[in-house]
């Protein structure tokens, strides 16, 4: 396993460090206000604020939108959020490389806390190169001569090789932030050595790469058992041979998924037994819940849960299991009468002895919305990051890292 630093390799005293950080957060289109911390709250009570108190002249990078979407704003709101997260003056500046921002970073005395303005200003900064490549970028070459080191908190966009992400590593010492480490531990622990019998639960509203994860942790013998719901459960039972019905085959027909159809089934062909589908589906008529047999099957009602027969089983499974991942609900749990699915589910990990990550907006939404977050081993802030990392492709901004560690050395 390819290692990287972390923040306990380095001395900050004195020290001016970039940190790329996700403060990416929903934004009101309308008012423009940021209308969730949860991201600035959990670098900032872990990272930001333990370099500050090691005497550190912590410089923040981070993104907010895209360029030309309504959530693309500047990061004054987020300074001013993270000023009352970590409870002492955060400086910010509306500039990113320029002479302001520059002159603001070399006025930072020891243990001050600066953001930048938003990263992704930078026409250069979305740009797919290598890290030498973005070395040599303007924002790394007016920025990184007024550092000593260089962290990456940022595991959420980890998946991205722009250039506040790599192009650092490859000019100054590097290392993973608290966030980036957690991440990344947890993550490995899933799926470099799972103790077994090792579970994941794919459900969710959208189902375009559960083949590709699905392919890879059995090929893999990371996982022994896939347990299957939502639009995800939905896929691989057409797979299986059933026809859902006109709304439910229409919305896997709208996602553009029916071509993965032949590459689910050559896999539940080749691991008979692994891939779990569900038995008995919850049905809408007329506004209420309404179980139905997968033999009752085609339906002309919305499939909105898994039926009480799946949860069985799959609790069951679940009870059994040493390691689980849950990515995705099972169906639409913001409805009292399809919560059932998704709410027995999460309640069975949290209460089982098992390692549990939980990834995924939705799925820790849920968690959070039926107590259960503190009864979880860890639960995953990322969303693209961590897909990538569950169909075993190399993030470009771990590799950074990794190679930084190499070329730095002790």
């Amino acid at each position: 396993m390819a290692e990287f630093k972390t923040i306990d390799d380095f001395d900050f005293k004195g020290k001016t460090v970039l940190v790329r950080v996700d403060f990416n957060s929903p934004v009101d289109p309308e008012t423009k206000k940021v209308l969730d911390d949860t991201r600035i709250r959990a670098h900032g009570e872990t990272t930001i604020k333990e370099l500050s108190a090691k005497g550190a002249k912590v410089v923040i990078l981070a993104h907010q939108g895209r360029p030309g979407e309504p959530d693309f704003i500047p990061l004054k709101q987020h300074a001013e959020i993270l000023e009352k997260i970590i409870g002492k003056p955060v400086k910010y500046v509306d500039d990113i490389f320029g002479e302001k921002a520059k002159n603001a970073i070399r006025n930072l005395k020891d243990g001050e806390v600066l953001v930048l303005d938003n990263v992704r200003g930078f026409p250069g900064e979305r740009k797919k190169k290598t890290a030498e490549e973005h070395s040599k970028s303007e924002l790394v070459r007016n920025l990184a001569p007024l550092a000593d080191i260089f962290v990456n908190d940022a595991f959420s966009a980890a998946h991205r090789a722009h250039a506040s992400i790599v192009g650092f590593t490859w000019v100054l010492p590097s290392a993973a932030g608290r966030i980036m480490e957690r991440e990344l531990k947890a993550l490995r622990r899933v799926l470099e050595n799972p103790e077994k019998p090792c579970v994941f639960t794919l459900g969710g509203a959208k189902a375009d790469d559960s083949l590709k994860i699905s392919t890879y942790v059995l090929n893999n013998k990371i996982a022994d058992y896939i347990l299957t719901g939502g639009i995800i459960g939905h896929l691989f039972l057409a797979a299986k041979g059933f026809d859902l019905g006109k709304p439910n085959m229409s919305l896997l027909e709208k996602q553009g998924v029916l071509g993965l159809i032949p590459g689910i089934k050559e896999l539940m062909e080749a691991y008979p037994g692994k891939i779990k589908v569900p038995v008995d589906l919850a049905i809408e008529v007329d506004g209420e819940r309404r179980e139905i047999s997968t033999d009752d099957l085609p339906t002309e009602h919305p499939i909105f849960d898994i039926g009480s027969r799946t949860i069985k089983e799959y609790k069951e499974i679940i009870n059994a299991a040493k390691t689980i991942v849950v990515s995705g609900p099972m169906g639409v749990y913001e409805r009292e009468e399809f919560m059932k699915g998704t709410k027995e589910v999460l309640e069975a990990i949290a209460s089982s002895d098992a390692f549990s990550l939980v990834g995924g907006g939705h799925t820790v939404a849920a968690t959070e919305e039926f107590g259960l977050s503190d009864k979880m081993g860890y639960i995953s802030t990322a969303g693209g990051a961590l897909i990538a990392f569950l169909m075993g492709e190399e993030l470009p901004g771990v590799k950074a890292l990794e190679e930084a560690a190499k070329r730095f050395g002790s």
